[in-house]
């Protein structure tokens, strides 16, 4: 906005048409006050100016320039409550948003890298033909334990530090079993599962082989919250039955998935164990992911980490499930969804996954 020099010289008529002008470019709030100050005001305005003209004209001067100053001044002030008004007509209301600012990006959040695991696993068994189950997280004696060659007063029991509750829960429904030797009635669900191979006992009971399935979810054991223990973990549990199956095939399935979790050409060790379901049994290692094998502190400076349990499935399990021992085959293996993920991103405390450290979580954001 351009101004004149305030001039009393200027007649009233001709000081008119400035002030038209330079309210034409006036846009704002404060454009608007310089122009009130600036004509109107008590002392250095337009109208002052006029009025000091006023006190040293001729009579008939005075007349005609009293009358031109107060029209002036009436012009002025109509002028700028009229502006005045249009402004407040378009300004933004207290607290408004203004949509000529650009956007605000939302923060997205990121799945938990359990939850990466977990799809992860789920995936790859997926491509290699498997259902995917998950099931119920409190579970009866028979499909936790007896089903599973885990009779009462069975020594294994006392490896799974079982959690027991208060009270026992009758199951909301109920399928019978159509075949093996589940009970026709509905059994009360007394603990919490200790592992997830309870599915498989339900799925054989439902299902004729051939069976592919794993089974993902949470399991709960009676452990002391530490560096590699937690009360309740997540669990994936793999079982193939059919005609012909092996060991070779054991071995070649879950090379294939230490491959795919750990990267190409992962070497993969068995070694002789127990569990009361398989028959042989056999631990699985992987190759250190740090050292490669040359030990380190991750290894204990064996070269090698504990991934898995496996075997071929007890014959006294297929019986169980009414699977006639002699005509079918089959594997099973369990794995910790948490022991993965300490193994594959190099974490030292599992307590690290259930802090909800957004500074520890967004590391693995995807």
């Amino acid at each position: 906005m351009t101004t004149t020099t305030i001039d009393p010289a200027i007649g009233p008529d001709r000081a008119r048409t400035l002030f038209d002008e330079e309210l034409a470019s006036a846009r704002t709030d404060a454009a608007l006050q310089a122009l009130r100050n600036r004509w109107i005001a008590r002392q250095g305005s337009w109208v002052a100016a006029f009025m000091e003209r006023l006190a040293q004209a001729t009579p008939e001067e005075k007349k005609q320039l009293g009358r031109g100053a107060n029209e002036l001044k009436k012009h002025v002030e109509a002028a700028l409550t009229g502006r005045e008004q249009e402004l407040a007509a378009t300004r933004r209301p207290a607290g408004a948003v203004d949509i000529t600012l650009p956007g605000r990006a939302p923060r997205l959040g990121y799945r938990h890298p359990l939850s990466l695991i977990r799809q992860e696993v789920g995936e790859i068994f997926s491509r290699l033909g498997y259902q995917v189950l998950e099931g119920p997280e409190i579970e009866d004696d028979y499909h936790n334990f007896e089903a599973l060659n885990m009779p009462a007063e069975h020594p294994a029991r006392d490896m799974q530090d079982t959690l027991y509750l208060a009270e026992p829960l009758m199951p909301a429904s109920y399928e019978p079993p159509t075949r093996g030797r589940a009970p026709l009635e509905p059994q009360p669900l007394t603990l919490l599962r200790t592992h997830t191979s309870a599915m498989q006992i339900r799925e054989m009971e439902r299902q004729d082989p051939p069976v592919r399935l794993v089974a993902i979810g949470p399991v709960y054991r009676r452990d002391n919250l530490d560096l590699t223990h937690t009360p309740m973990f997540h669990q994936v549990e793999g079982l193939v039955v059919g005609r012909g199956v092996t060991l070779a095939d054991l071995k070649g399935t879950l090379t294939s998935m230490a491959a795919s979790l750990f990267g190409p050409g992962q070497e993969v060790r068995f070694r002789p164990s127990f569990f009361p379901y398989t028959e042989p049994s056999a631990e699985v290692d992987i190759r250190c992911i740090r050292c490669n094998g040359d030990g380190c502190a991750m290894c204990k400076r064996t070269g090698w980490l504990e991934i898995l349990g496996s075997g071929m499935v007890h014959p006294a399990v297929f019986e169980f499930v009414g699977y006639d021992p002699d005509e079918v085959t089959g594997f099973a293996f369990g794995m910790g969804i948490e022991r993965v993920a300490l193994l594959k991103w190099g974490v030292e405390d599992i307590r690290l996954f259930y802090e909800n450290d957004l500074r520890f979580l967004e590391q693995f954001g995807r």
